[in-house]
């Protein structure tokens, strides 16, 4: 295995920390910690943490710590320094799997080192740019995915297992919004995004995405993820349309994984959709089948002339772009108007995309993960003609919902990309510069599962977490501190 400089150089100044969150239950398992206890753990200690060799914990290294270097040093070892060469032993497909395990088991041994914000209500935190507090908002939900503010101060709220809520400007729940198709929510499926027309004042449409659930000619139940949009007439939702529903032979069995289920719109009013691959990751790459796509649409569902596959023979004309694997945040840059999404890599690899028109995002044939089970996904982390991500968390921290500050309660956050993370339980902000991300900084970690996070109305951020929706809102700014940002990596 690599070998790292002694710790003595981390005196020096040249220890550069990855502080970087483990996603619980799986790192340090699987096959290749199998393949490391076999090869490795004799000289590296059981955890990395040195024997005959050095720490590989402190993240200094010889010959290179990016991703290229370590798997070069691996392969091709240092002999001379009583390192052999591993490339005999271990295919090259599991060298990629080393090298993310060794990503994990550093980001497990930071996140013992670390400290981060865990605010109390009502009780000031800080952050590098703002103090704030956090406050309860709504209580009493489960699973919150999505919430939309309506102009009279109250919201609908969409809860995963299929109910919409109407919450009152009082903050209480008004009740359930009867009327909706029948919703899948089993697994992964449900209901998902709920977003208001940007003329919502005028027409008054309201958008859904949710796991449609149908049956097939064999009479099995099957869902993929649909959209439609209807108005509100107190609980009830009426003048339902459809604005986008696969063809029955693209659906597949009821419940299971990756539903995708963002929306937003453009400047121009065109509506953007996502759908994740629903399993069936080679559906990623066939711009016959909407699996894995970011879709773009018409208000009304219309395909708009200029979409990249419209002339292409077969193809779903709707799509925008492909290579997707679980794409559950959507968002617009305020400024740029370039489209980010934030995507579920498998074990490693979540990846921020910025998206474009008719290009390929490279699931399954090029990723920064590695299968569950800690087996090789792919080798390839890249490949020309698929695109890079804009920056990759490895161990994967479960992105979900992201959102561009656009308020005015936090000043210095203005067009900072929030992101909100289901494992890791952490919301994170993202400083980006260019189409690059140039810093990271986690707000606050483990107040539970975040699936996404909104700008009020008010300018304040609202973070749906397992079971209530949080207000953050700003403090003196003479209580602001450093509260352990996350240096930009791609590590």
């Amino acid at each position: 295995m690599p070998w790292p400089r002694r710790a003595a150089l981390a005196l020096a100044g040249l220890l550069l920390p990855a502080m970087l969150s483990a996603q619980p239950g799986r790192v340090g398992t699987g096959k290749i910690a199998e393949v490391y206890k076999q090869y490795c753990a004799s000289c590296h200690g059981d955890q990395m943490q040195g024997a005959s060799a050095p720490s590989m914990l402190d993240d200094i290294w010889l010959n290179g710590g990016d991703d290229d270097s370590l798997a070069r040093s691996i392969r091709n070892g240092f002999p001379e320094r009583g390192m052999p060469a591993w490339g005999a032993l271990i295919p090259e497909k599991e060298i990629r799997a080393m090298v993310i395990y060794m990503r994990e088991m550093r980001a497990r041994h930071d996140s013992g080192q670390l400290k981060f914000a865990e605010p109390k209500d009502s009780v000031v935190a800080p952050s590098l740019l703002h103090a704030y507090q956090v406050n309860p908002w709504l209580d009493g939900v489960n699973e919150p995915w999505s919430m939309a503010f309506l102009p009279d101060g109250g919201a609908l709220v969409t809860e995963k297992r299929g109910r919409l809520l109407r919450v009152g400007a009082d903050r209480k729940v008004a009740g359930r919004v009867e009327g909706l198709p029948e919703i899948d929510n089993d697994g992964q499926a449900g209901l998902f995004d709920v977003l208001l027309h940007p003329r919502y004042a005028e027409n008054g449409w309201v958008y859904l995405a949710f796991s449609d659930l149908k049956r097939n000619k064999d009479n099995q139940k099957v869902s993929i993820t649909r959209v439609i949009r209807g108005r509100l007439k107190g609980l009830q939702f009426v003048d339902q349309e459809t604005i986008f529903a696969a063809k029955i032979e693209h659906y597949r069995k009821e419940g299971g994984v990756h539903f995708g289920g963002r929306l937003a719109f453009d400047r121009e009013g065109y509506l953007f959709f996502t759908i994740g691959d629903r399993g069936a990751m080679a559906d990623a790459q066939n711009i016959t089948r909407p699996n894995g796509k970011v879709h773009r649409v018409h208000d009304d569902g219309r395909i708009p002339a200029d979409n990249p596959f419209v002339a292409e023979p077969g193809a779903v004309p709707s799509i925008w772009s492909f290579g997707h694997r679980n794409p559950q945040g959507l968002a617009f840059h305020p400024e740029t108007g370039q489209l980010f999404d934030s995507e579920h890599g498998p074990r490693g690899g979540d990846e921020l995309n910025l998206v474009r028109r008719g290009d390929n995002y490279g699931w399954p044939v090029i990723s920064y993960g590695m299968n569950y089970d800690g087996s090789t996904l792919t080798p390839l982390t890249a490949k020309e003609g698929m695109e890079q991500p804009v920056v990759y968390w490895v161990p994967s921290i479960a992105v979900c919902g992201i959102n561009f500050y656009s308020g005015s309660e936090f000043p210095r956050w203005r067009n900072n990309l929030f992101i909100a993370s289901l494992a890791a339980q952490e919301l994170r902000r993202l400083e980006i510069v260019d189409g690059k991300v140039a810093y990271q900084e986690i707000i606050f970690k483990n107040l539970g599962r975040i699936r996404h996070v909104i700008t009020g109305p008010d300018g304040a951020l609202y973070v749906l977490l397992q079971s209530r929706i949080v207000r953050v809102s700003a403090a003196p700014d003479k209580v602001a501190s450093h509260s352990g940002p996350v240096p930009s990596t791609k590590g």
